[in-house]
């Protein structure tokens, strides 16, 4: 799967875990990136995107 939303282009955050003794360990927040096909503004045949579920539910909103 890709590690980048194809909409708003969100990637990976970084950052460090923090022990109780207040060592810090190297870590990666993944974004929930979904594999959808959907018709996008501007586009007249469906295409298949890696979306972000915050774009998705966006897009979804936007079309009610």
């Amino acid at each position: 799967m890709s590690g980048k939303c194809d909409v708003c282009g969100k990637t990976p955050g970084f950052g460090h875990n923090v022990s109780h003794s207040n060592r810090k360990t190297n870590r990666m927040w993944m974004p929930n990136i979904q594999h959808k096909t959907m018709l996008l503004k501007g586009e007249t045949k469906p295409r298949k995107v890696y979306i972000c579920t915050q774009c998705l539910r966006t897009l979804i909103k936007d079309r009610v």
